[in-house]
């Protein structure tokens, strides 16, 4: 099968009305601050066992097209010997990799920062093709402040996340390119709108630069909200001023715009996705999700590190997935929590 082929097959079973993207690649370090939150110590088993029972949850996927994996997760099993990967794609779930190396401080733009981990990449991307990944994540972070993101920070940052999807490209992996813009800070709807375009902008520039086919990809930006000392704003202002941002910014060619969660709560996430989609004829895009904890709170929480607790954990993951189905509809509404 040629490199189109596998791209565009995984783009026509990821992309629908009805599903979004588990992330579950937090790091070792990430998934240890929230198993502690839990009571849950952070054993490689405890690990293992709480993303097996995620993807072994009936009918997830229903709800659910894809997950992403931490590096750990592509080589474990599952009680019963399947490999994760394979666990994935048996119920419906197309397996994916985070592939950046975390970030650091970006020389010369002092309260910027970059991601490393473009050396070796496409050795890694192929390693983890022969595991079962189809497609690839990659994010970037934006802080908001008076100055930044600087100038350089916009262009380093966006030429990493475009160097980054033409590799996956090339070897037939799916890119999810995430420039995420934080939502630390006191800064109002209207300064995080303002720097979400130079973020959006410069992004697509870089991915024309390097000749990124934009059939072959899924944008996972940040909804554009207040920062989350200056308080909340409504789903529909969040809705309203980020497409109005996108249709700006993002060409109509990229089949879904997935949005992470970026700090918001469950319900807050769920709720700004149904405003955005019920905009949606507004949008050339899929609106869909990739949520991390706004999709797992519920489930750890149940769990609390009590595999007896499996049924009611696995409950509590399959609910907040529907609701972010209905959500992509535009049919959610708080009295169904």
């Amino acid at each position: 099968m040629s490199v189109h082929a596998e791209l565009q097959n995984t783009v026509e079973e990821m992309i629908d009305d009805e599903r979004g993207i588990l992330a579950a690649d937090e790091s070792t370090g990430t998934m240890t601050k929230r198993l502690k939150a839990v009571g849950v110590e952070s054993t490689e088993e405890n690990r293992r066992w709480y993303r097996s029972m995620l993807l072994s949850t009936p009918e997830v996927g229903k709800y659910i097209c894809g997950m992403i994996f931490y590096e750990e997760t592509m080589s474990q099993q599952d009680g019963n010997g399947k490999p994760l990967p394979e666990l994935a794609s048996a119920n419906g779930i197309i397996p994916g990799i985070k592939v950046d190396k975390g970030k650091g401080p970006l020389a010369g733009a002092p309260g910027d920062m970059i991601t490393f981990g473009l050396d070796g990449l496409e050795d890694r991307l192929l390693r983890h093709k022969k595991q079962g990944a189809r497609f690839a994540k990659w994010r970037e972070v934006y802080p908001i402040t008076d100055h930044n993101p600087t100038a350089l920070g916009l262009t380093a940052n966006a030429e990493m996340l475009a160097r980054y999807a033409a590799v996956c490209q090339a070897v037939g992996i799916l890119p999810i390119v995430e420039p995420e813009v934080l939502i630390d800070g006191n800064h109002s709807i209207e300064r995080a709108a303002e720097v979400n375009e130079q973020v959006w902008h410069s992004v697509f520039h870089a991915l024309h630069q390097h000749g990124v086919v934009l059939e072959h990809m899924i944008l996972k930006p940040s909804m554009i909200t207040p920062g989350k000392e200056a308080g909340k704003a409504s789903p529909e202002e969040v809705a309203e001023t980020t497409l109005r941002i996108l249709r700006r910014t993002v060409p109509a060619a990229v089949p879904s715009i997935n949005f992470l969660s970026g700090g918001q709560s469950p319900e807050e996430a769920t709720a700004n996705l149904n405003a955005l989609n019920r905009l949606r004829d507004k949008a050339p895009w899929h609106l869909s999700m990739s949520y991390g904890r706004a999709l797992q709170e519920p489930a750890m929480a149940a769990w609390g590190g009590d595999n007896s607790n499996r049924d009611q954990a696995q409950a509590a993951f399959l609910k907040r997935a529907k609701l972010n189905s209905m959500a992509r509809r535009g049919e959610y509404s708080a009295d169904q929590e």
